[in-house]
């Protein structure tokens, strides 16, 4: 169901990465929107996320779809709206050593939303087999949480002005 695939996941490295994407970035949107309205904002954006992947696919896929990504873009998006002055810390494996190197937020979301597009636009030509990710579910999300994040808690004029 749309809540149910949230919580299924393809294996460990896939909630792995599902739980540390949520750890780096959703603590300070929780944090912003408190935990009641964290949790229902969180599962609106992996309906959100299912839904502009079914919309995608025009309902004839076979595959399932499985896993939190969509909602956890979501979470992505609202820290993007909200974070985007922050720095995150990438473990960026060098031989096979991961060397930690911290980035703009701003510059990381925005990288990672223009890759999932490029996936997305790839895989809709269908000339390329990209693993059977829900590429439309994380855009899906990622555009829910930036939407909600102006909606739940616009910026107040001091937060636009540091911008």
């Amino acid at each position: 169901t749309l809540f149910s695939s949230q919580f299924m996941h393809g294996g460990w490295l896939h909630i792995l990465g599902n739980m540390w994407a949520l750890w780096i970035f959703g603590d300070n949107v929780e944090d912003r929107m408190g935990r009641r309205l964290y949790l229902v904002f969180y599962l609106a954006c992996g309906v959100a996320a299912a839904v502009a992947q079914a919309l995608s696919s025009g309902g004839a896929s076979v595959l399932p779809m499985v896993g939190a990504s969509g909602a956890i873009s979501g979470v992505m998006g609202a820290y993007l709206v909200w974070c985007w002055r922050s720095r995150v810390t990438l473990l960026v494996p060098i031989v096979v050593i991961p060397f930690p190197v911290k980035v703009p937020a701003v510059l990381y979301l925005l990288f990672w939303i223009g890759m999932q597009w490029l996936a997305a636009a790839a895989a809709s030509g269908r000339s390329v087999n990209l693993g059977g990710v829900a590429w439309w579910a994380h855009i899906g999300g990622f555009t829910c949480g930036v939407l909600g994040a102006f909606f739940i808690r616009p910026l107040t004029e001091r937060e636009a002005k540091l911008g």
